[in-house]
């Protein structure tokens, strides 16, 4: 019986070593593979910081290139648009001077017109010469029109250096000053712009006599104190 349980208690401790030695094993194993574990995650880490590192660059170049690309694109826009501009100043305003010419035959037309006098008898050639006067003005200011060009209607308007050039003050003591009471040429505009100014006569106040008097008087002592020696001497 004793041979029998020491056999028994051999074979136990045999086999406790062996899951021992199993045990050992797998620990070792374990560890080896956490090791390898830990070695792959630092390996893929380093991997993805040397990519990422690699791809900043990348990145903000886009980044640079799509700034630039709008950049374009707006300067692009501004320009199609001030070129449309142009065009169209140039359709509406590119006649300027050619207008301006025109402009002067059109006040000798109006200055022979109006010298004239329209109450004395004429005789049938002459008033075939005026009706002719008359018809090339109309087709005159028809053309103007066409082409955007329109009179400044002036008399009896507040001054407005914009589109007035005043010629002279004249005294008025029914009306407002800076009224327009006489239009010597007529002005124009071209589409909205100034082609012209018109040149007029403005009102103003006439001086009271109640500040004009003083001046006389003034004006008279200063005279009579000049022409009197005893005076010069005493001063």
């Amino acid at each position: 019986m004793e041979k029998e349980k020491e056999k028994i208690d051999e074979e136990n401790n045999k086999n406790e070593d062996s899951q021992d030695v199993a045990d050992s094993k797998e620990d070792n194993e374990d560890q080896i593979n956490s090791e390898n574990n830990d070695e792959n995650v630092e390996s893929e880490s380093e991997e993805e910081d040397t990519q990422e590192t690699e791809e900043d660059p990348l990145r903000e170049e886009i980044k640079t290139l799509k700034e630039e690309k709008i950049r374009v694109l707006a300067e692009m826009e501004n320009l199609r648009k001030r070129f449309e501009r142009e065009k169209i100043d140039s359709i509406k305003y590119g006649s300027v001077n050619f207008a301006r010419d025109i402009l002067s035959p059109g006040d000798n037309l109006e200055r022979a017109l109006s010298a004239i006098n329209q109450e004395e008898e004429h005789p049938q050639s002459i008033k075939n010469l005026i009706e002719g006067l008359l018809m090339v003005k109309k087709e005159l200011s028809t053309a103007l029109e066409k082409n955007g060009i329109t009179k400044i209607e002036s008399l009896d308007k507040k001054f407005d250096p914009n589109l007035h050039q005043a010629m002279m003050e004249i005294e008025n003591n029914d009306l407002d000053e800076g009224i327009v009471v006489q239009e010597i040429q007529t002005g124009y505009m071209m589409h909205d712009r100034l082609l012209r100014p018109a040149m007029v006569g403005v009102s103003k106040k006439p001086q009271k006599a109640a500040e004009v008097e003083p001046n006389k008087e003034l004006k008279s002592d200063n005279e009579d104190s000049e022409k009197d020696p005893k005076n010069k001497k005493n001063s």
